[in-house]
């Protein structure tokens, strides 16, 4: 059965009035197919799809430490061990994390200085967790990333 619904469209110098059926077929991209598949991804808890969106956001916004970290740590540099970046952990999102070896690597820049209650809080809860933590200032990412590196290897072996 045909719509005759009548809808006003511009060509940018005219207005006609065509059925909805021909609209649709002159535009699809306007009125593209339902997702198939049900659509979103699905996230296991409710509560974590924030915290996912939220760190695809953080993927997408790395600080200058952070990026030279990430850098040095993808792809398996250190010693074959896999970090994730911006990574959800409970109601956190940590900066670097080995979930194979339970380490979390954090690059603080100078607001971290004004909130350092809720950095040892957190940590706190990582530490509880099983997590072990590593701080670092963006200055010393970013003049001394071959000690910085050096500190994460050897915990990292530590733990073997």
């Amino acid at each position: 059965m045909k719509e005759t619904h009548k809808t006003m469209i511009s060509d940018h110098r005219t207005m006609i009035s065509v059925e909805k059926e021909e609209y649709e077929n002159l535009h699809p991209h306007l009125n593209p197919p339902p997702p198939q598949g049900g659509g979103r991804k699905k996230v296991p808890f409710p509560s974590m799809r924030g915290k996912v969106y939220r760190a695809r956001e953080l993927r997408k916004r790395l600080t200058n430490a952070e990026k030279e970290l990430w850098k040095h740590i993808r792809l398996r540099q250190i010693a074959g061990h896999k970090f994730r970046r911006q990574q959800p952990i409970g109601t956190y999102i940590a900066d670097f994390a080995c979930l194979e070896k339970k380490l979390v690597v954090e690059v603080d820049g100078g607001q971290h200085s004004e909130q350092s209650s809720y950095d040892e809080e957190r940590t706190a809860w990582l530490e509880s967790q099983g997590y072990r933590v590593l701080r670092f200032w963006n200055n010393e990412v970013l003049k001394e990333i071959e000690i910085v590196l050096d500190v994460i290897a050897k915990v990292l072996e530590e733990d073997e």
